[in-house]
């Protein structure tokens, strides 16, 4: 029988289900944060989730598990299934249907005291168990409501009013499914579906499913970006399990088409610099007040990222590094220049004479390309970098692959 336990602090099963499913793979043993038993409830709980995606292995540590997910037979990203375990008092789900039904349709425009009002005349009142809410906590579902665009305030004179938005979740299906699977937050869509109905006509060769459990710290970086504000993230370093609370103006989201992950460009007060961070390892963001100097570090971004291979700015300090190699193909391989010709980002390629091409890059970050340029070994004929420590990795890399296969 599955676990039906509903939760309420996403935030506990989003640390559990990184550390074991996702990046991990740790054993019971090995996981000392939580008693054992707080790791068998948090365990059964994801795993109803997760059925018929999780694999195991045993090894000499224990039995280690992981997700399993063909993408030939997987249409939809199961790790949504966490988000539709968040849980509600019985009191939220009243207060909701009250205000929507105060605020009925779109022309109806309300003051804080008449909703407060109407909701105990003519709801409250009604039951014989004594319910009621304070006025703080409807202020509170207004404002959130307002924030989400749900419902849209105005002024009449020093009066604020509020009603009903027209806002419309009117999608088709196919668009909800595709959205569901490649876009950022997509968890929306997925509760579209839920409500709509689909019989998927996508499938995807990479789907990169992970992301979901850090929807709700995306949507929040969203947020921040589209009011230009300034934010407080707590974050984790690889270097250490200690979080470190930052001060950050978050100015753009990028996402690996390679990897699937995700990152947060931002200016860093304390260091001065722009700098990129996993959203994997922010752990939490709270938004602050408007920063003046949003535009103008946004512009700077935009200027940077014609030198960004990825998402190394080096700090923003300006020195740049190059990267040079010359390519020699068949003449049935002209696929080669095409990929070239596709995937140079930032860099530019110089067709040469004898089946020859040039690659050529200005970058801040020039270890960034090694992943890239190692699909082209046995056809580089010529490698240049200015950054000699980079060259000499790339080197070593190439030594090392000639001793394990004997060459």
């Amino acid at each position: 029988m599955a676990y039906k336990e509903l939760i309420k602090n996403f935030d506990k099963i989003r640390d559990y289900m990184r550390e074991f499913y996702v990046y991990g793979f740790k054993s019971r043993d090995e996981y000392h944060q939580k008693s054992s038993r707080s790791y068998d409830d948090e365990r059964r709980r994801v795993e109803s989730w997760l059925d018929g995606y999780m694999g195991f292995r045993n090894t000499a540590e224990g039995k280690n598990v992981f997700i399993s997910v063909d993408s030939r037979q997987t249409a939809h990203n199961p790790l949504y299934q966490a988000w539709k375990a968040k849980s509600f008092t019985d009191r939220d789900i009243t207060l909701h249907f009250i205000l929507f039904d105060i605020l009925y349709n779109t022309q109806t425009a309300l003051t804080f005291s008449e909703i407060a009002e109407k909701i105990y005349s003519d709801y409250l009142s009604h039951f014989t168990e004594q319910i009621n809410y304070d006025d703080s906590t409807v202020r509170k579902k207004l404002k959130e409501y307002t924030e989400e665009g749900l419902i849209i305030t105005e002024k009449r004179g020093k009066t604020l009013l509020y009603r009903r938005s027209s806002v419309c979740c009117d999608f088709p299906s196919d668009a909800a499914d595709f959205f569901s699977e490649i876009m950022p937050c997509g968890v929306i869509g997925s509760f579209i579906l839920d409500q709509t109905g689909s019989n998927s006509r996508f499938s995807f060769k990479h789907h990169y499913i992970t992301h979901a459990i850090d929807s709700e710290i995306l949507f929040s970086l969203f947020s921040a970006i589209r009011n230009k504000c300034e934010t407080e993230i707590k974050n984790l370093s690889r270097k250490s399990n200690e979080p470190k609370i930052i001060k950050i103006i978050p100015l753009r989201i990028l996402m690996s088409v390679q990897s699937g992950r995700q990152y947060l460009i931002a200016y860093c007060r304390n260091t001065r610099r722009i700098i990129s961070f996993r959203i994997d390892y922010i752990l939490s963001v709270r938004k602050l007040n408007q920063a003046p100097d949003f535009d103008e570090l946004r512009s700077k971004l935009d200027g940077m990222q014609k030198l960004m291979w990825g998402v190394s700015t080096q700090g923003g300090s300006g020195r740049t590094e190059t990267v040079e190699f010359t390519l020699k193909y068949h003449d049935d391989e002209t696929y080669i220049v095409q990929r070239l010709l596709r995937e140079k980002r930032c860099g530019t390629v110089e067709l040469l004479d004898g089946n020859k091409c040039r690659f050529y890059a200005e970058v801040y970050d020039s270890n960034e390309l090694l992943p890239w340029i190692r699909t082209f070994i046995c056809r580089i004929v010529e490698i240049r970098f200015s950054n000699i420590q980079v060259e000499n990795k790339f080197r070593a890399d190439l030594e090392e692959m000639y001793r394990m296969y004997e060459v």
